[in-house]
């Protein structure tokens, strides 16, 4: 039975969800959180929507099973591929996705042209409907460029984070828009990124060093956070405590220390 005392699971197709399952600590601090990172099969974004599909099926039937009495899909690729998909089968459940921060990266700078902003995710969040429809919406706001990035995933899986291999790809990728020095300025110049996966805020203070200028970020996670929030108080199960709730963090690769390792991260 579900009660105000359930769990709230949480999924991704690997660490990066931690990104958001700290935002809903921070925001949900007396809620308990069971985590299932599917490591195992990561990345999504390169898998085909039908095999996205199957793996968040089965992630979200992990949460089911152990009393979840909601669920987030702590990944852009999977809400992209599969959130339709999950609710149509689950319709009693609660279940909330990410979307990538279009809407605020697009209104957040107001100068009188339109801000340059860079979104960068894997190739099946570039190439869903979701995002597409969130950039037709705004479109009228602000000049944007597509970059997937596929190997961010595989570097932040690997706890490579800090490696000198995912600094080199960074230059590599972003090179029409690094300022390289005081005297050289990039080709295009942003005014902000959208972080359009939830492993790319791991790697956010190595973006800004390799871009070189003062650029905003934006991401999904503390929005996410919100809309659980509200969910959750609709429904009035919200948990009501004085006491702190746990966490529980579970892999498909059966190893939890790397995100361990990220959850102690602050947040910036």
């Amino acid at each position: 039975m579900i009660t105000e005392n359930s769990p709230i699971g949480v999924f991704d197709s690997g660490v990066g969800g931690i990104s958001v399952l700290r935002a809903l600590r921070e925001t949900l601090p007396k809620e308990n959180f069971l985590f299932f990172g599917d490591s195992q099969n990561a990345p999504y974004g390169e898998k085909s929507p039908a095999q996205i599909r199957e793996l968040a099926d089965h992630s979200l039937r992990f949460l089911r099973e152990r009393g979840a009495k909601a669920v987030i899909i702590a990944c852009n690729t999977a809400t992209s591929a599969a959130a339709d998909y999950l609710r149509k089968k689950y319709p009693e459940m609660i279940l909330i996705g990410m979307e990538p921060a279009i809407k605020p990266a697009a209104l957040a700078i107001r100068n009188g042209a339109k801000p340059c902003v860079l979104v960068m995710a894997t190739p099946a969040t570039i190439r869903g409907e979701r995002l597409h429809h969130l950039l037709s919406r705004y479109h009228e706001d602000a000049d944007y460029r597509l970059l997937p990035a596929p190997k961010i995933v595989r570097f932040v899986e690997a706890g490579q984070e800090q490696s000198d291999a995912l600094r080199d790809y960074l230059r590599d990728i972003l090179s029409p828009y690094r300022s390289i020095d005081d005297t050289t300025p990039p080709a295009l110049k942003l005014d902000s990124i959208v972080l359009g996966c939830t492993h790319f805020p791991f790697i956010r203070q190595q973006l800004r060093e390799c871009i070189g200028y003062p650029v905003a970020f934006f991401d999904g996670a503390r929005g996410t956070a919100r809309e659980t929030l509200h969910r959750l108080a609709e429904r009035k199960l919200l948990r009501e405590t004085a006491a702190p709730g746990s966490i529980a963090l579970f892999s498909s690769s059966g190893s939890t220390a790397l995100m361990e390792r990220l959850l102690q991260l602050p947040i910036e």
